[in-house]
């Protein structure tokens, strides 16, 4: 068994969010102020294995099984791309203080009489296999303490990107879009939530009819014609008019729900003009949700897989005119590492025994330490 005992500041950060596209692994050194990156790495999930996952995220036959295996594959999955990190980057797992693993979300629905959210990648195989700690299950802790056990985030935000002297916004560009919202009086509330989808259902349309994962630079999507309203049709789910605290996923943003909304339409669409209408059901959802806090000047920096569909940005810069947008690169950190980052912070908050939720966000009763500890 490996020590532990000289890991001074470095962390990993292992990230899988809703988009299922792969896992993030990042390196980060935490005693740097700012933080320092000092390796970082993202693989695609294998077929299969992402296959498995995806299914998951619905209800289906077997799961209890199914759930099991792919609990154990994925966090093999995890260990190997650790492992492979460690050998590129010439550091020793005992260099390593934790890993923050988030998992890979399969339910979320923390609304209802016994609200719950379940991230599976077994923390003790991986602990075992990586010979390093880790720190993982973040989410539940926020949930049992009347939380939504999402967005986490914002908390990671506050502490890297908050300014004195302007406010400023950060957009994750996920499979689920979610805002936090930086105010430069540092006696005001930091805010943050999901908006709805960002990558969700435009990268599940192009895989249904192109066999693609995601659409390149949003050139899919470009070709096509919005239908103004079919757009206003899906703009009608009542998640959208919700205010926040709240949180969303795969439950509500599918294939699935795409059907039911096309099915109710009179029009009969080309799935190109479908997915030209679904990338600006991003683009509202996100814009209004932004406009409805009604700052006079702030920043607006993007982070996520998002940040690569050259559409997307495009015409969010032109919705959000005239506040600055650009990606938290321009704030010293890469847009595909923010949230690999903040997983390792949080794990860092876990061996620290300091809080890592922020209740004005997720709507917990209190702050608490978030995620459970599974020693190397």
């Amino acid at each position: 068994m490996t020590s532990n005992s000289a890991a001074g500041g470095y962390y990993i950060g292992l990230m899988s969010g809703t988009s299922l596209d792969g896992v993030d692994a990042v390196i980060v050194d935490l005693s740097s102020k700012p933080l320092k990156l000092i390796a970082s790495n993202t693989r695609p999930l294998p077929i299969a294995l992402r296959q498995a996952l995806l299914t998951l995220t619905q209800p289906g036959d077997n799961e209890i099984d199914r759930l099991g295996v792919a609990d154990i594959e994925f966090s093999r999955y995890q260990a190997d791309i650790v492992n492979q990190l460690l050998l590129d980057s010439r550091i020793k797992p005992e260099q390593i203080r934790a890993i923050g693993s988030h998992g890979q979300t399969i339910r979320h629905r923390p609304s209802g009489s016994t609200p719950f959210t379940l991230q599976i990648g077994d923390p003790n195989t991986l602990a075992e296999l990586a010979g390093i700690t880790v720190a993982a299950d973040f989410r539940r802790r926020d949930i049992a303490v009347g939380g939504q056990g999402a967005p986490l985030v914002p908390a990671f935000h506050a502490q890297l990107f908050r300014s004195t002297e302007v406010d400023r916004i950060i957009l994750n560009l996920g499979g689920i879009a979610n805002v936090t919202l930086l105010p430069k009086d540092q006696s005001a509330k930091v805010l943050g939530y999901d908006t709805g989808p960002a990558n969700v259902l435009i990268d599940s349309w192009i895989t249904h009819h192109q066999a693609r994962q995601y659409d390149s630079n949003g050139d899919w999507a470009a070709s096509g014609n919005i239908n103004q309203a079919l757009l206003q049709q899906l703009l009608q789910l009542d998640y959208f008019d919700q205010t926040p605290p709240k949180s969303t996923g795969r439950e509500q943003f599918n294939l699935d729900w795409i059907d039911q909304q096309l099915a109710i339409f009179e029009q009969t669409l080309s799935p190109v003009d479908v997915q030209a209408t679904l990338t600006e059901l991003t683009v509202q959802t996100v814009a209004s949700a932004i406009k409805k806090h009604r700052y006079d000047h702030t920043e607006i920096y993007l982070c996520g897989g998002g940040t690569h569909n050259r559409l997307l940005l495009e015409r969010l810069k032109t919705e959000l005119s005239p506040f600055k947008v650009d990606t938290t690169q321009a704030l010293g950190l890469a847009p595909d590492w923010v949230e690999a980052c903040a997983f390792g912070w949080l794990a860092q908050r876990c061996i620290e025994r300091l809080s890592g939720n922020l209740p004005d966000v997720t709507g917990a009763h209190s702050e608490r330490i978030l995620g459970g500890l599974y020693p190397a």
